[in-house]
């Protein structure tokens, strides 16, 4: 079993930052990636952005130039720094691990409780 403990969400004035946090724990033998996906009310989660446990990342086209992902492994963490928010920003933010719990064990997914970002125009 995992748990993914998210923080920093918040109300933040448009052009504003804020800086998400995810800290993994529990059974975990190895982690293949972390990330973030978001929510906004009426729509569909869609994929904010990854990164690998080597570093590669993956951004939404809509975040490019303005977010950044980086990661802990040591802490098992995944930071997203959010810069020059926009109203659209606005959802909840979910945090996302692949992970194998045991080297006898395949691929499984987690997701963490969400984390509400406003961004008020």
């Amino acid at each position: 079993q995992v748990h993914l403990v998210e923080s920093g969400g918040g109300l933040v004035q448009a052009g504003g930052s804020l800086r998400l946090s995810c800290a993994a724990s529990g059974s975990i033998f190895r982690i293949n990636s972390m990330g973030w996906y978001r929510q906004a009310p009426g729509k569909q989660r869609e994929l904010v952005a990854t990164i690998t446990t080597a570093g590669s990342t993956n951004y939404a086209d809509s975040v490019k130039g303005r977010f950044t992902i980086s990661r802990d492994n040591a802490k098992k963490t995944v930071y997203l720094q959010m810069n020059s928010l926009e109203f659209e920003d606005t959802a909840v933010y979910f945090c996302n691990l692949l992970w194998v719990p045991a080297v006898t064990q395949g691929l499984r997914e987690a997701w963490g409780q969400g984390t509400l970002v406003t961004v008020s125009s």
